[in-house]
Formats: C-alpha cells, structure tokens, sequence
C-alpha cells in the first residue's frame, strides 16, 4: 500500500455551502489558485448543476488550474453529471464526484427507496460518468450510520462500475474515532475487488472529531482525505486541512505518511479563506490560529527562548508564518517592497506592484512604520479591488461627536459620472451609507451584518470592516481596509455594490440570451 496520502480540499464545495454569503467567481479562483499553490491534489471546485454560477465557476476554475487535479460534485443522476462534465470539459485533467445516501435513515425517508434501487443508481451514476472520464469518485452519504453490511456491498458494486475512489463519509459526524477506523478496516478485509480503488473519507466535525476520525481511517488505509481550510463546512465544519497536513508532516517518523502539501503556504492560504469568506480564526485554532505560537506562561518563555522546542512542537516558518523583521517607511523604494513581498513568498504576479507601492505610500505617510501584516494586508485589499469598477470612492468627509450630529458627504463616481451627496445618520457611518443610498436612488442594497476587524497592532493598526447585504434576495459579502473606521465601511459597501452591479449584469445577459433563443 503506497504511504502518499491525496489531500482532497472541498472548501469551494462544503466549505462554501456554510458561508454568509455567497464567494463571487472571481474569489472562488482566488482560492482556487492559492490551494494549487498549497499542494493540494485534488480541488472541488463546486456543484455544476446548482446554478448557472456555480456552473461557470467551476468551468473557470478548470480553465485556470494545471498542477491540481479540479472535481465537481454531482447526485447520482445523469443531468447533474452531465453538467459536471460540460463545466469541467475545458480542464487538462478533471474528476466528477458522483454520491447518494447509503444510511437506513436516509434511504428510507429521504430518498424513499429500497437498498436495491439505490445501488442500482449508484452504478448507473458512476458508468455514467466514466462516459466523461476515468477519474471517477463515489460517496455512500452517511456512511457512518449505515450497516457495514450495506455499505461493503455498495462499495463493491461502486468498484465494478468503475469509480476509481470511494469515499466513506461521517456526514453527521456521529461517529467515534474507534469505531469509525473499524469502519475503514472492515471495508478493507470484506470487500474483494477493494485494491482497485482508493478509500477516501470525509468527517464532520459535529462533535469535534473530524480530524480524529480522518487519521484513524489513513491509519487502517485510507489514503484520501477530505478537508477545508480552516475546517470551514456544513454545521460544525469539515476535518481541517491544515491540521491533518501537519499531524501527517509532525508525526512521519510514527505514522510514515506524506502528502503533496506545502506546508509553508498555509498561513496565507488559511488568511486568504477567512478573509474572503468572511469566518474568521479563532484566536485557540491549532496551526493557524493567532496564538498557535504565541507563549504567555514565563515558565513557558524561559524554555523557548532557551531551547524552541521546549514548547514548540512545530516552528512558525514551517506554515509561512514570517517574524516582523523589517520595518517599512514612506522612503522605502519600490525594489524593497517587491523584495519584502518575495521573502514573504509572494510572485510577482500574485501583484501590481504599482497598486501595491502607492497604497504603501499613503499608509507610510499616515502610520510611519508599515510591518509585514500592514503590507499583506495591502496585497490582499489590491486583489479585492474590481477591474473597471462601476462605483469607486472618490472622496469622503465624516463629522460627529459628542453635541454634533452625526454627518457625511460622499463623492462617488458612477460609471462615468461623479455624483456627491451629503446626509445624516445616527453616527458617521450610517450618514456615509445614507448618502450613498441617496446617490444610488434607491434602498435595494440592505445591510444586515457589519463587522469591525483590527489588522495589525496598536492603535494605528489597519481597520478592516466586513459587511454583508441583501439585494434581490441574495446576500453580498463586501470588504474594506483603511485606516480610517469610517472609510473602511464605506469601501465595504462599494465593494458590495460592485458586485451586485456585475450581479446584475450578468443576469441581463443571460435573459437576452434567452429572449433570443426564445425566438
């Protein structure tokens, strides 16, 4: 049995599911391409036949990445398949996820059928899908609740089909690590034709178990496992990918597994994630989290500064999490912040370095220093930023105070027109968002979360909001940095708008499109 373990990463499929708001086309490869990066060996990128933005998603995804293997999820039924593999068709290499539920609960009152029909459906889902490709994946929904009976024949039947990995999943994360690694073994001494497939899983995390179960399965055999950035998911979340990577990595002299995964690309993609997805990390988050190599104890000091592993099982380089060693002033030069980013592993054309530098300067100009979270925190606000952006800040003035009423005058440009307005509001950010609704000339866009984040230290730290807002019917993430609360909101809600703008768009697009077929 070969001791490489495939890191299967479903952050842009379960991971999404759980979010607030939808990630836009553009944020999916953002991630996308930071989880090619990270090593990871195969990336679902969505669920093709949910919706027309999903569908394309997926397809611009399996344009874009090369070195990573790109699935889209699919029911066992043929006009989901089928969409997986038109999305998926423009990819160098692509695999299809077909599933259905295998657990006594599930056939008998989701689904509705008897054993025998579900089997049948699982074959004819994996035969038809091997019509598209020989990368085939199936799943037993809620393998961990269904009779090891049920389960090892329907594995066997998946393999005689032709699916080349099958994936058992606690899809409701009821199992115990025990009892879900005696899954695995049973499966490996039962099934007979169980060497022609790899065996995946896929925990939850309803009872904090997930990455516990996952390594109990690779160590009875296993050799997929299925996770997210940040353990992000339906519920409780999905196993954390970046837990399993470096309990693989830590433990290797004990367990003697490896996978593909750069493990000095996890701190920045576990950023990029929480950043785009609006789910921050707890600050006790093992690896990733804040304090993950923070030490608060003297006794605990002492013994690192005298020897690091004393209390580090693990270094922060070996997640990419840099030291602040370099301070970065207003006369800096170009040269040093392009060498800067290149040490904190950034390419080059991960940037526009001039975007970059000149909001360097007016950030330099205003704090004096910027550290190395300052300018990431830059690189990621110059990712956000939209191409030919239909709504962009063009000036801001906020006054409040004590005995003052709360006011704000905004200068937007709207397309190519520049719009000012001024308005009241119960403190200068609702006046700033008031004069943008009078702009806009209507209220559609409604604000219904409005979080205040510090990305930095002290109290020059950068100030980063993230809002969310309906706008018919669908919920818009938007993000904004500045070091000013006020503007930071303000860039917030445009980001938003951009994107219902493009929302919008988009849907006209697609009903010309079908007026004309109409006719």
């Amino acid at each position: 049995m070969t001791n490489q373990v495939k890191i299967f990463d479903t952050t842009l499929r379960d991971g999404e599911q759980a979010l607030p708001a939808s990630l836009s086309a553009k944020e999916k490869l953002q991630i996308a391409l930071a989880l090619e990066r990270l090593g990871v060996d195969i990336i679902e990128a969505g669920f093709p036949v949910s919706s027309p933005g999903d569908f394309r998603s997926v397809q611009m995804i399996a344009k874009e990445v090369k070195n990573s293997v790109v699935c889209g999820l699919s029911r066992a039924l043929a006009g989901d398949i089928d969409a997986c593999g038109q999305a998926l068709s423009v990819a160098e290499q692509f695999r299809i996820h077909t599933f259905i539920a295998t657990s006594e609960i599930h056939v008998g009152a989701k689904l509705r059928k008897s054993h025998d029909e579900v089997v049948d459906m699982a074959v004819a889902a994996v035969k038809h899908a091997r019509k598209y490709t020989d990368d085939v994946e199936f799943s037993c929904e809620d393998a961990g609740r269904t009779h090891i009976d049920y389960l090892c024949r329907m594995v066997e039947a998946a393999i005689n089909a032709g699916a080349t990995t099958v994936n058992i999943p606690d899809t409701v994360g009821y199992t115990t690590p025990t009892e879900f690694g005696g899954i695995i073994q049973q499966l490996f001494n039962r099934v007979p034709n169980i060497d022609k497939a790899i065996i995946s899983v896929h925990c939850h995390n309803d009872l904090g178990l997930a990455v516990a179960n996952s390594l109990a399965a690779v160590e009875q055999g296993a050799r997929q496992v299925e996770c997210t950035i940040n353990g992000i998911g339906e519920r409780a979340g999905n196993a954390s990918l970046e837990e399993i990577a470096m309990i693989l990595q830590t433990r290797q002299a004990m367990l003697g597994i490896n996978t593909n995964i750069n493990s000095q690309e996890i701190s920045r993609t576990s950023k990029l994630v929480s950043q785009l997805c609006n789910m921050p990390v707890q600050a006790n988050k093992a690896i990733v989290g804040a304090n993950a190599f923070s030490h608060s104890s003297g006794i605990h000091q002492d013994g690192v500064l005298k020897a690091q592993n004393t209390y580090e099982i693990m270094t922060p380089e070996s997640v990419g999490i840099n030291k602040n060693n370099l301070n970065l002033t207003s006369r800096s030069g170009r040269h040093v912040i392009k060498h800067r980013l290149t040490e904190l592993g950034y390419k080059v054309e991960d940037y526009d370095l001039e975007a970059v530098y000149d909001a360097f300067l007016k950030l330099a100009d205003k704090k004096g220093q910027v550290y190395d979270y300052d300018l990431e925190a830059l690189l990621f606000f110059d990712k956000q930023k939209h191409d030919h952006a239909h709504y962009q800040l063009m000036n801001l003035q906020a006054t409040s105070g004590r005995e003052i009423i709360p006011s704000a005058t905004v200068k937007l440009k709207v397309g190519e027109e520049e719009i000012i307005q001024s308005s009241i509001g119960n403190g200068p950010v609702d006046a700033a968002y008031n004069a943008i609704r009078a702009i806009l000339g209507h209220e559609d866009v409604e604000v219904v979360d409005f979080k205040l984040d510090s990305k930095g230290e002290g109290a020059d730290a950068l100030a980063q909001v993230s809002v969310i807002a309906t706008y018919k019917g669908r919920r818009f993430h938007g993000i904004g940095l500045a070091t000013d609360i006020v503007e930071a909101g303000v860039k917030a809600l445009i980001f938003v708008l951009n994107n219902t703008y493009l929302a919008d768009q988009i849907d006209q697009q697609k009903n010309q499109q079908e007026r004309v077929a109409g006719v």
